[in-house]
């Protein structure tokens, strides 16, 4: 439909200029000599001009839609508040372009009066659009009255005190970790789950990929996702912005949670510092799992199946049932066997906790 519109624009366009200027045209070349009047007429260059630019439009129609759906594209995806003052921008440009024209207007240089003020609409509009979407917040704050800055503080603290739960925003990483939908289905998170558009999309990619092991990720992480939608227990809502000054994903969590009050929820070590560094809330599914863990204190006795050698000699290696890490001491004799060991001492590591300890049996000998 949008195509069919175009061309009947364009076609309009060619008859305007050939009634204007195609009988001019033959009155310059002297091509209305031995050839009747009619053809000279206004109403013949209309016909001419419409059928010339109605030949043209088939060329260059389908990139001007193209063009127009990508651009329609971003628009739809962009936060209406960018859209918004966006648009403002683009009003207070050509506003000010028509002010500067209009001395220019009455000037006897052709060029001048012609050329530069299309040039000013053009330059202006887009400036000043660019002006209102990507300084909004700044605005925002501008028009703020100083004297209600303070009760809004006071307003949102005592807001945060009684009832009000921030969005909790996820990343790529802990959807394909799994965990998420455990801890979502115990209550352990409240308040709405938010999926935004651009970490749907980088799931998506990684489900398309070529390699076998991030392909199967990404379908875990998609699996995840749905399986959390189905929780009638969990509110999941889909952010639709984005935002195309930014490329990377995590840039883009940490301005979404600055923007909406939120707190991102990752497994993410990196992205957690830099949400860290930026004063964003967060939340580590790695540290919450740490913190359940189990506590145990040298001199408490344990039962461990001894599965494989350690990296020192004589070592044997088992596991808690969490995953914690267990070496045992002289264990090397064990491998295969469930045995009680004594724990001499507890190591916390960047990597998680270490667990050592030796055999019971042993401790009896000594």
């Amino acid at each position: 439909m949008i195509k069919r519109v175009i061309q009947l624009f364009f076609i309009l366009i060619g008859g305007t200029l050939g009634f204007v200027y195609i009988p001019k045209v033959m009155l310059l070349l002297n091509l209305g000599n031995g050839v009747p009047g009619w053809i000279s007429s206004p109403f013949v260059g209309m016909v001419i001009g419409a059928v010339v630019m109605a030949f043209l439009s088939f060329w260059f129609v389908d990139s001007l839609v193209n063009i127009m759906k990508g651009f329609e594209d971003r628009i739809i995806k962009a936060p209406v508040t960018d859209v918004l003052f966006g648009t403002v921008g683009l009003g207070f440009g050509l506003a000010i372009a028509f002010l500067i024209q209009l001395p220019f207007t009455r000037m006897p240089v052709p060029g001048l009066s012609t050329i530069l003020p299309i040039f000013l609409y053009i330059f202006l509009g887009y400036f000043f659009f660019q002006v209102g979407f990507k300084k909004r917040d700044e605005l925002i704050s501008l028009f703020r009255l100083p004297s209600r800055s303070k009760d809004r503080k006071k307003e949102a603290q005592v807001s945060q005190a009684t009832d009000y739960i921030p969005y909790k925003i996820f990343d790529t990483s802990v959807i394909i970790d799994g965990r998420i939908a455990d801890i979502c289905q115990t209550r352990f998170l409240e308040g709405t789950m938010v999926i935004p558009h651009f970490v749907l999309e980088e799931l998506q990619h990684i489900a398309d990929s070529s390699d076998v092991l991030k392909r199967n990720r990404g379908r875990r992480g998609l699996d995840i996702l749905n399986k959390i939608q189905k929780d009638h227990s969990i509110h999941v809502d889909l952010y639709e912005g984005d935002y195309d000054d930014i490329t990377e994903v995590d840039s883009k969590l940490v301005r979404l949670a600055k923007e909406i009050g939120g707190i991102v929820v990752t497994n993410d070590f990196n992205l957690n510092k830099v949400c860290e560094f930026q004063k964003v809330p967060v939340l580590n599914i790695n540290d919450l799992a740490n913190a359940v863990k189990p506590v145990v204190l040298p001199g408490e006795e344990l039962r461990v199946q001894v599965i494989k050698d350690g990296k020192e000699q004589n070592q044997g290696i088992g596991y808690l049932d969490d995953g914690t890490m267990i070496v045992v001491e002289e264990g090397h004799r064990y491998i295969g066997k469930t045995i009680d060991v004594v724990i001499t001492s507890v190591l916390q590591t960047s990597a998680g906790r270490m667990i050592f300890a030796k055999p019971k049996l042993l401790e009896k000998a000594l």
